[in-house]
């Protein structure tokens, strides 16, 4: 038998029958001979059992330390006579409570599901109840070491039981990762682990998720964060390769410019790929139909305020103007009764060149007004959703959000009394959409404006109860005011106690899992609505400014719960199995595979505020590596590591490509040291163009010494 010392509350003991008989689990033909570790007497109360399997046929020695009240680490120990060959191995924690309350960073619809390491950016599972809590996070210092096979995690509420496991994965589904034989293990020590935290502190029963970001940051992400990582403070040079990319070495791809209505307007492109790099070899084909979009993702008007302040900043006359240009654009599109589309585009056609079908614009003369296809009804009937933007309806989201950035214009930047003016307009219009229950639908129908009946009750209506605060605060007038407390009062009762985090990205961009089936129901095996971090995000600010126009405390505390279910998608280490440096970065959903996501730059500001306003040192830190962390998937001689990954994917590219930004790193779930990961489009408004904006937003609010600090 083998022997363990366990170590609790500082006091060491030995336990010479830590397991109990070896034995088969019949309903698992999958499991080789698991074991019962006994639960030491302080847990007991929390976990009812901890199960570990075999590796071959060896038993491993079982440590369980109490690091500090509530928290325990506890490794498995393997030493192996020879190479082995099992598909799975894993260790099970039951706990002693019936858990109402459930989170996993991944969904697992079925036993074949399995959180791959690929999403650990703040690995936990956690299970709790009205009076207790358990959470299971993986020991990060064991996996930095680098370890034979895959770790998993994985989440069974219907039977209890939390798990972290070793094996190989298979992407299905996109984006769910699943069970894959072949994990092999050499001659000698393996060694694999955990902690348990555990409470019964009401506190930590409302926010679940405060204690596990506070271990993870205090003990890999602060000590990263401060030796320097994800980059340096001073992210001025990035902004320079951003605007001399797109308005130099870049810009006959990214610059547009055409007269509109009588007036010049302009501003970046949509997206550009690597065919448009001025180094490519072969003849340019473009992605997606030419287009400039004001929309949550894309907003040439969110980029043009960054542009303008920067220009400012440096006295640019010819910069200021493109922003100008931007500006004029966005107060273009046409309103109907209050309502107006997301964005400009072109027609596009084919062309034959060498063999090859292309893909070209057929220019702005042919320009037309349409409404972002991320949508549920984009798509001819039985076809696969079709890229055609004068289908799709219209999107309160997507008008929200650039009404409250013409109204963050007018405040901060110019008093142009255009942008106030429409956005009172938009804001009149809104009033009379709102449901008797609080809510803002989602979309609108071209033709007749009602709701589409689909995520008639999502929280995209906090984006919208952020823009009424605004608007009110301006106008001094008490309706909208009083339309986004009852937003927010709906979303609070209904959206956040479950994380229903249901949006248009949830289920309408690249990971359509569960479309339709799943809206507003739950994946019973893990107790967990699909979800998205972008509703989470703009509830989180929308609570915030909530508590700031009523002075109640209630909706900050509320607002931090949100944010820290927000921060569980954020990169808390740097895992050795990633090839650029991903320390502040986030995800997107718990069906998707992003790291270093674009969004991270729009996130960077609130995880500020809340910081500030709270006194909460580990957010200030968290935002500010969330902002830094927006630059690190540049092309550019400032980022090394990313750079080498960039040429080993197009070997081609060159100094004219500084500041090439793909929008995330491991979009489909993989990665490799050969330039697996690495995408081949930059999109200026959710990519270089949005994080410079950020950048110049966060110096202009909170200065240098803020924004540039380490420590």
């Amino acid at each position: 038998m083998v022997l363990a010392g366990v170590f609790l509350a500082g006091i060491s003991l030995t336990i010479a029958s830590v397991f109990g008989v070896p034995r088969r689990l019949g309903n698992d033909q999958r499991a080789v001979s698991r074991l019962d570790l006994d639960i030491p007497e302080s847990l007991r109360p929390y976990v009812a059992a901890i199960r570990s399997g075999l590796l071959g046929d060896r038993t491993p020695a079982v440590t369980v330390t109490s690091e500090s009240a509530g928290l325990y680490r506890v490794t498995f120990d393997f030493d192996l006579p020879g190479e082995v060959a099992q598909d799975d191995w894993r260790v099970e924690i039951r706990p002693a409570f019936p858990a109402s309350f459930h989170w996993s960073p991944h969904l697992t619809p079925t036993a074949e599901h399995i959180v791959d390491q690929h999403s650990f950016r703040s690995p936990a599972v956690i299970a709790s109840s009205s009076d207790r809590l358990v959470a299971l996070i993986p020991d990060l210092e064991i996996m930095k070491a680098g370890t034979p096979a895959r770790w998993y995690l994985d989440l069974d509420a219907p039977n209890n039981i939390l798990s972290l496991g070793m094996g190989d994965y298979a992407i299905r589904e996109p984006l769910l990762y699943v069970r894959k034989p072949g994990a092999k293990y050499p001659t000698g020590p393996v060694k694999a682990g955990f902690y348990l935290l555990v409470s019964s502190a009401r506190t930590d029963i409302e926010n679940p998720w405060r204690k596990i970001l506070a271990f993870l940051w205090d003990r890999w992400g602060r000590p990263l964060f401060e030796a320097g990582h994800p980059l340096k403070p001073d992210l001025s040079p990035y902004i320079r390769h951003t605007y001399r990319w797109a308005f130099e070495s870049w810009a006959k791809a990214i610059w547009q410019e055409f007269d509109l209505g009588g007036k010049r307007v302009g501003a970046p492109v949509f997206i550009v790929n690597e065919t448009q790099s001025p180094n490519y070899p072969g003849e340019v084909s473009e992605r997606e139909f030419r287009s400039i979009w004001n929309q949550a993702w894309f907003s040439s008007l969110r980029s043009a305020s960054g542009l303008l302040r920067y220009a400012r900043r440096t006295k640019d006359e010819g910069l200021a103007r493109k922003a100008m240009m931007a500006k004029e654009l966005a107060l273009a599109a046409p309103m109907k009764e209050g309502l107006f589309p997301a964005l400009i585009a072109t027609e596009m056609e084919k062309v034959e060149i060498g063999g090859k079908s292309l893909n070209r614009s057929k220019g702005w003369a042919t320009a037309f007004w349409g409404n972002s296809d991320r949508n549920p009804i984009s798509r001819p009937p039985g076809k696969p959703r079709s890229r055609d933007p004068k289908i799709a309806p219209y999107h309160i989201l997507d008008m929200s959000w650039t009404a409250l950035l013409m109204l963050r214009w007018y405040e901060e930047l110019e008093k142009d009394e255009r942008l106030l003016e429409y956005a009172k307009t938009y804001g009149e219009k809104l009033l009379t959409l709102q449901t008797p229950a609080g809510y803002l639908p989602a979309w609108l129908d071209l033709a007749t404006l009602r709701p589409l009946g689909i995520l008639d009750d999502s929280p995209e209506t906090s984006m919208s109860a952020t823009f009424l605060l605004k608007l009110s605060d301006l106008t001094g007038r008490n309706a909208f005011r009083d339309a986004a407390v009852k937003a927010m009062e709906a979303v609070a009762r209904d959206i956040v106690p479950v994380g229903r985090w249901e949006d248009f990205e949830t289920y309408w961009s690249s990971s359509p899992y569960g479309d339709p089936d799943l809206i507003g129901k739950k994946v019973v095996r893990n107790n967990m609505h699909k979800q998205c971090n972008f509703s989470m995000f703009w509830t989180a600010e929308a609570l915030f400014e909530t508590f700031k126009a009523t002075g109640t405390r209630r909706y900050l505390d509320l607002g931090r719960r949100v944010l820290d279910e927000l921060l569980m998608t954020q990169a808390s280490w740097q895992p050795p199995y990633l090839y650029v440096d991903v320390l502040g970065g986030f995800g997107v959903m718990n069906a998707d595979g992003e790291w270093l996501d674009a969004r991270q730059s729009l996130f960077a500001e609130i995880i500020l505020r809340y910081g500030l306003e709270l006194g909460v040192e580990e957010y200030i830190q968290r935002g500010l590596a969330a902002l830094r962390s927006s630059f690190v998937m540049m092309y550019c001689p400032e980022n090394p590591r990313t750079k080498a990954q960039w040429e080993k994917r197009h070997p081609f590219f060159g100094p004219e490509d500084y500041g090439f930004t793909m929008e995330n790193y491991g979009h489909g779930g993989a990665t490799d040291p050969q330039g697996g990961g690495m995408g081949v489009f930059t999109i200026y408004d959710w990519g270089n163009g949005a994080a410079a904006e950020a950048y110049n937003r966060l110096l202009d609010h909170f200065g240098p010494e803020l924004i540039h600090r380490a420590k």
